[in-house]
């Protein structure tokens, strides 16, 4: 059996008042509970495009409405909400107008949804009315239905020209309930709601274009697309043309007298220093050729600290003074 020294127990000690020190000066961890929710959630980018996509939307709507009601209208973009499919439904007023349009080209489904707040007085407005607020709600009847069936096949179609998506074609089916619009998708899957107002005659309403994550991940590739690229560093010029190529040519210019006639024996003995007689005029203007070939009269002048030629009358015509 072994005996405990002495030193021992010191040592115990002093270990433990070390191992608490450094618990005490140690920062204290942050520990936050994960929101599930949160997973997918859309980029701040990416919600900044598809709200300027709408916003262009909102604004070609409006111009169609205002042909199609016959009175002026306002369409604006309220927000842009991601939530799953079940919280969406859950939020949905009664009796909203909501109808599916099925994607011919893509397996989806997207729902277009008026609140009854703009629903009859858009049909009131149809049907030679006002267009005033109502005060009731209650069911559409028949005719109403088939008002309201036209107005969303409308609002698609200003949809489908604003996605810029090839080969895009909406298949508009019948009114649904909100409790069915889960049949369509996992209750679970994210889906985007775009709210627009609409104000026209003293009335203002609302209606929601509920895309799914997958037709909205389609839209913003399509955006992406669309936007050009970035420029390279490297940039390839244009090749001059053949004019522009000509006109940086350089030519022989030469400013001088006339072609005069001197007799011999002026040139017999000329040295350094002698003055030759030209027999011409000293008014008489000098001239300027171009390869051999006379343009312009000229006269010797300075031009700062150099010989210059300032030109005359032309004496002959070009091949490109029409030029």
């Amino acid at each position: 059996m072994s005996v405990l020294s002495q030193e021992d127990p010191e040592a115990t000690v002093k270990v433990s008042q070390r191992i608490g020190s450094q618990s005490a000066n140690a920062q204290p961890r942050s520990v936050q509970p994960y929101n599930f929710r949160s997973a997918g959630r859309m980029s701040n980018e990416n919600a900044r495009a598809l709200t300027a996509m709408h916003e262009t939307f909102a604004r070609h709507l409006a111009v169609t409405l205002e042909d199609y009601i016959g009175t002026e209208l306002e369409v604006k973009l309220r927000g842009l909400d991601q939530s799953s499919m079940q919280e969406h439904i859950a939020s949905i007023p009664p009796l909203s107008y909501i109808v599916p349009f099925v994607l011919r080209s893509v397996p989806c489904t997207i729902f277009v949804e008026c609140d009854l707040n703009v629903v009859f007085p858009v049909i009131e407005r149809l049907l030679g009315g006002a267009g005033s607020p109502v005060k009731g709600m209650r069911e559409l009847s028949e005719l109403e239905e088939e008002i309201m069936h036209d107005v969303t096949s409308l609002i698609a179609r200003k949809a489908e020209q604003a996605w810029h998506i090839p080969n895009l074609s909406l298949e508009q089916g019948r009114r649904t309930k909100a409790s069915l619009m889960s049949q369509n998708c996992s209750p679970t899957e994210k889906v985007s709601i775009l709210e627009f107002t609409i104000e026209f005659a003293g009335t203002t309403g609302s209606f929601q274009l509920v895309l799914l994550a997958s037709f909205a991940n389609l839209l913003i590739d399509t955006i992406r697309g669309d936007q050009p690229k970035t420029k390279s560093r490297l940039r390839c010029f244009p090749m001059p043309s053949l004019r522009e190529r000509i006109l940086d040519c350089d030519v022989a210019v030469a400013a001088g007298l006339y072609p005069l006639r001197v007799p011999v024996r002026d040139l017999v003995g000329l040295q350094a220093g002698s003055v030759l007689r030209l027999r011409a005029p000293v008014g008489a203007p000098a001239a300027l050729s171009l390869e051999g070939r006379e343009l312009f009269e000229a006269l010797p002048v300075r031009n700062g600290t150099q010989k210059a030629a300032q030109l005359g009358r032309r004496t002959q015509q070009t091949s490109w003074e029409g030029e």
